[in-house]
């Protein structure tokens, strides 16, 4: 099978090849395409899988191009991890949206409107050459932010195109290891939208050890999510929520740990990259060694503004490993082989959720076959919850509705209606603000 990568000379491609490596089964990848706008950084990638393959025998054959059609001929499955603008373009999108006071992460709030404006019309015509140049082909979608993203290309790849991300993942795994089950023997009852969902239910043996959870204030405060919202406000919802919605529920404290910062995350990011793709300049570099120091210092630092407003801490070491690479191997396994299981990914709501239509991305368990995702049939979210989720989700259509007409007044309304966003005239100021950094939103008129 051949398996396209989008994005193929950026960071965590060796995640995704070294998961690869692992998978010995009949109907496995065999051969990986990279393809990247860098040729430079294609070539520091492959590098990379190059040392992670030797010695390895029926290691995926492993080339590289720039030419996007030539990638996407005759795919299997293509996995998309672009991103526009690179992370000087995140760096802008942060600065620009804490110089109003708001949140620039890359996935909520301001900048993760701005990303999507960037992104949707490159991810649009990705989309539109896949339907062309290999139909029979399924998309997993990595490209943040991964919901609206999905649901952009779904408009053109219908369910051939499927989300994942590695935090609900990782979440189920650590409510899972604290109370004491097997990670990948418990059933997860997450709903939501990407980077904004809540476990309500986590069954080991058939019975919800959930409430246990709640119930007990030192169980809480032994993992990432109970460090970073607190017990007490845990024990309020009834459920763990996702990580980033912190950004959310303690967005004041949030934006001042970001400007406070000596440099933003897409800045230190930017910066911790160029320094690797510049050592791998040097033909004699160790390649895999290089990016094994830089992603353990990557991930040593992941939300560490979020932790340091909480009072959290240091990472665990059980999570600094990752995960999304397990997703899609597994989702691919599925599909391939028809091996059946059940992922929380992102895909078209079809029902599942009755507060929104059919056609909406969301992020749910899902029972995955050689006919790809079927969302499971989950109870409604309680009202503040849904309310969330609608809000966002409507920020979310306004989105692909201004890349679709390349309406400006349009990205200004999506910008005022989000939830983190506090003024229309701020919101004026946040298109001004991008429009002048970002050529890649001169389409808005």
């Amino acid at each position: 099978m051949k398996l396209t990568i989008l994005g193929g000379g950026g960071f965590r491609v060796p995640l995704v090849y070294g998961a690869l490596l692992g998978d010995r089964a009949e109907g496995r990848v065999t051969r990986v395409v990279l393809h990247d706008l860098d040729a430079g950084r294609l070539s520091a990638v492959t590098r990379v899988l190059a040392e992670q393959a030797a010695g390895v025998p029926g290691a995926p054959e492993v080339s590289a191009t720039t030419d996007l059609d030539e990638a996407l001929t005759g795919a299997d499955f293509v996995f998309s991890a672009i991103r526009v603008g690179g992370l000087e373009g995140r760096a802008q999108d942060e600065r620009v949206a804490l110089a109003e006071g708001v949140l620039g992460q890359e996935t909520v709030g301001a900048g993760g409107i701005a990303y999507g404006l960037r992104t949707v019309p490159v991810a649009v015509d990705i989309a539109r050459r896949v339907a062309r140049l290999a139909p029979d082909a399924w998309v997993i979608n990595f490209t943040n932010p991964a919901g609206l993203v999905t649901e952009a290309m779904s408009r053109h790849l219908d369910d051939r195109v499927i989300g994942i991300c590695d935090s609900p993942v990782g979440l189920g795994r650590r409510i899972a290891r604290v109370l004491g089950g097997d990670p990948n023997e418990a059933w997860i009852d997450y709903v939501g939208l990407n980077h904004l969902g809540w476990v309500r239910g986590l069954r080991i043996a058939g019975r919800d050890e959930l409430p246990r959870l709640l119930a007990d204030p030192d169980l809480l405060g032994s993992f990432e999510e109970g460090k970073l919202f607190g017990a007490d406000w845990l024990r309020s919802l009834g459920a763990v929520p996702n990580e980033y919605l912190h950004y959310y529920y303690f967005n004041r404290e949030t934006v001042r740990a970001y400007q406070r910062a000596e440099k933003t995350r897409g800045a230190f990011l930017r910066d911790q990259q160029a320094r690797f793709y510049e050592e791998l300049r040097d033909p004699e570099a160790a390649a895999l060694s290089a990016w094994d120091r830089t992603r353990a210092e990557r991930e040593a630092t992941y939300m560490a503004e979020n932790r340091e407003s909480a009072g959290a801490g240091e990472r665990d070491a059980d999570d600094l490993s990752g995960g999304y690479e397990k997703v899609a191997l597994a989702l691919m396994r599925a599909i391939a082989r028809d091996e059946r299981t059940t992922l929380i990914l992102n895909v078209r709501n079809h029902g599942t959720l009755a507060a929104l239509d059919a056609d909406a991305v969301i992020e749910v368990p899902c029972l995955v076959d050689a006919n790809g995702a079927h969302p499971v049939t989950v109870a409604p979210l309680p009202d503040h919850a849904t309310g969330l989720v609608c809000a966002v989700k409507g920020v979310e259509r306004e989105v692909l509705t201004a890349a679709e007409n390349g309406s400006r007044t349009t990205a200004v309304k999506a910008f005022a209606l989000h939830p983190l966003v506090d003024s229309v005239t701020v919101a004026r100021r946040l298109v001004e603000g991008y429009t002048a950094v970002h050529p890649g939103l001169s389409y808005l008129k």
